[in-house]
């Protein structure tokens, strides 16, 4: 066999390999996007003329997250902003629409809190998309019936609420586990020196915790589900219906 003839059969199995080597990386990046984004990552492939540049602003998206400091909320925190939607919460009641834009300045003071900027709506959407995926839908539609609540009805005004409640816990108990973890693995190794006394102070705290847990109910009306403290009374969820 010439050399020349072996040369140009190794040249083609070298690149037949390497186009099979990024085929393979290609579906594997594709496969690794759609797992992490889910409904998200279809939407933006569908927004996109091209799948790839969809696939690029995605993993564009885990650049810029990776960047950013995200961090959990200690319970105290967690506790001030639960009792703090709880007050926007009884405010529905008596004025929807205040209260629905009450409720997304509160879920974007949240983000903050949690090191996720705040400079604008879209900004918002992307840099949750990465680790909220699951519930940045309803954030999306609780936005848009909040840009226009004067003309929206007190029931677009309540699932509008019922989605802001989904992507506030969300936000809220992100992360909790671990800080709680944490906080176990303290006190076993003795960084806690009062004894009975601290045993009694963490029951206390926990049971604080406790009240000030989200409940999940669902709603009839819309088929959501309605996430509500449950210190407050779902008649007043509802409504006062």
């Amino acid at each position: 066999m010439p050399t020349w003839l072996i040369v140009v059969i190794v040249v083609v199995a070298v690149a037949v390999l390497g186009a099979v080597i990024w085929l393979v990386t290609q579906e594997m990046q594709r496969k690794r996007l759609q797992q992490r984004f889910g409904p998200e990552y279809d939407r933006t492939v569908e927004e996109s003329d091209n799948p790839r540049a969809a696939q690029r602003e995605l993993a564009e998206r885990e650049r810029r997250h990776k960047e950013l400091d995200i961090r959990p909320l200690s319970a105290s925190v967690r506790e001030r902003y639960a009792r703090e939607w709880a007050q926007v919460q009884e405010k529905f009641v008596d004025e929807p629409s205040t209260a629905v834009a009450e409720a997304d300045h509160l879920l974007v003071a949240l983000m903050g809190e949690r090191g996720y900027p705040t400079e604008g709506y879209e900004q918002q959407v992307a840099d949750l998309s990465v680790r909220h995926a699951k519930t940045l839908e309803n954030y999306r539609a609780a936005h848009t019936t909040q840009q226009k609540s004067d003309g929206a009805s007190t029931e677009d005004l309540r699932d509008a609420m019922v989605r802001y409640r989904t992507v506030f816990e969300d936000l809220l108990t992100d992360g909790a586990d671990d800080d709680r973890q944490h906080d176990h693995h303290d006190r076993r190794n003795g960084h806690d020196r009062n004894g009975h006394d601290r045993d009694h102070a963490g029951r206390g705290e926990a049971e604080a915790r406790d009240d000030d847990r989200l409940e999940v109910h669902e709603t009839p009306e819309t088929g959501h589900q309605e996430h509500q403290a449950s210190a407050q009374p779902r008649t007043e969820w509802n409504g006062g219906r």
